[in-house]
């Protein structure tokens, strides 16, 4: 039987900050949006409401359980015909670019989805008894359970160390390596142990499960999230028309901290040093910032959606062609 999140109405999805969303990308009819990261569709259904019959809506996925969603988004999508690509965005971005396709709104909606949450079989929680996935797209080769049997101790306590910003990362891998060797991981709750049992006692009660960190980190070098974020940033600026509006939500400091950086550069024009009394660069900038300061949930929202409790959103106008 299938998990009860697929017998859900696709309407039942909550999507974060998504009056913030709707009003900075101010989608009209008539206009070509993109949502590069459809998952349950949540987001596409509010700016499809704003086309108003009118327009073209392309949805972006790589996790091919996308496609059941997708599905019935389009049955209800009524004239404007949506199209769905399968792929990881950067690359799907990148495509659509070299061809030439233009938008007038896109939405990046970072991290993993609810609908890959809700299946504990995938292996992204360490609250659930599953294998050790964690691969957004099934068909990927590399998993988390490669990732932990195979990666030698510094390489683990890097990625920790970096993705997780976990205090601990030393400690952690090496207890994985010393694990391992005894017989391989195959679950989640066998590498969830391991890292309880790994940290000091009091940091074991500390702020949310001692595994969140670990797995997290797991999770954006098994998909290659920061990486795919970086290639995906351009393309995506490379598609919109000028007036064309971007927004990127993000849920931790390392994707929101790209997506500032980025939108500074390409709004900032001049490269020159400080101290040329003129530009000579003769680069303007691509981009006009919209939010200066990330957007965050209110607390009804995240009473009502705690997921959303992470969540910022920053949004830029294209300014040239």
């Amino acid at each position: 039987m299938l998990p009860n999140v697929l017998h859900r109405s696709a309407s039942d999805h909550v999507p974060v900050l998504a009056e913030e969303v709707r009003e900075l990308l101010g989608v009209a009819p008539g206009e070509t949006v993109v949502d590069a990261t459809f998952g349950a569709g949540g987001h596409s259904r509010l700016l499809a409401a704003d086309l108003d019959g009118d327009g073209k809506l392309i949805a972006i996925d790589r996790d091919p359980g996308a496609r059941t969603y997708f599905d019935r988004f389009k049955a209800a999508a009524g004239p404007i015909q949506p199209r769905f690509l399968r792929g990881e965005f950067s690359l799907v971005l990148g495509q659509l670019a070299a061809n030439g396709v233009q938008a007038d709104a896109i939405l990046l909606d970072l991290g993993v989805s609810s609908m890959q949450l809700d299946r504990p079989e995938r292996g992204f929680s360490y609250a659930a008894d599953a294998p050790l996935d964690m691969r957004m797209d099934t068909a990927a080769e590399l998993s988390a359970r490669d990732l932990v049997n195979e990666a030698d101790e510094r390489e683990l306590g890097l990625i920790f160390k970096r993705y997780g910003e976990e205090r601990y990362a030393r400690q952690i891998a090496r207890a994985i390596v010393r694990r391992r060797a005894e017989r391989p991981f195959e679950r989640t709750l066998e590498l969830a142990d391991t890292i309880k049992q790994a940290i000091p006692t009091p940091a074991r009660f500390g702020d949310g499960h001692p595994a969140k960190r670990v797995f997290q980190a797991l999770r954006i070098a098994v998909n290659d999230e920061l990486g795919a974020l970086e290639a995906a940033l351009p393309a995506a600026v490379r598609m919109l028309r000028p007036g064309g509006r971007i927004a990127v939500i993000s849920f931790h400091s390392l994707e929101d901290r790209i997506v500032k950086r980025y939108f500074r550069e390409q709004a900032r024009g001049c490269t020159c040093p400080p101290e040329f009394p003129i530009c000579i660069c003769g680069n303007e900038p691509v981009l006009r910032e919209l939010t200066r300061r990330p957007l965050r949930p209110g607390t009804r929202e995240i009473e009502t959606n705690p997921r959303a409790s992470s969540a910022k959103l920053r949004a830029a106008v294209k300014v040239v062609d």
